[in-house]
């Protein structure tokens, strides 16, 4: 995996902790919730679409 796909990774899962911790203390918010699975998903084609 290259390094900028690594720190995706990485963002998106602490991105992931940080949604479920706001919505666990003030709620749902669908915006956030939406934003984390957009960048779920430029993190996966991020990783389909690396050089081989």
């Amino acid at each position: 995996m290259p390094g900028s796909t690594k720190t995706m990774g990485v963002l998106t899962v602490g991105g992931l902790v940080m949604v479920t911790a706001y919505t666990v203390a003030l709620g749902s918010s669908g915006w956030l919730w939406f934003g984390w699975v957009v960048l779920g998903l430029i993190t996966l084609a991020m990783a389909v679409s690396r050089p081989t």
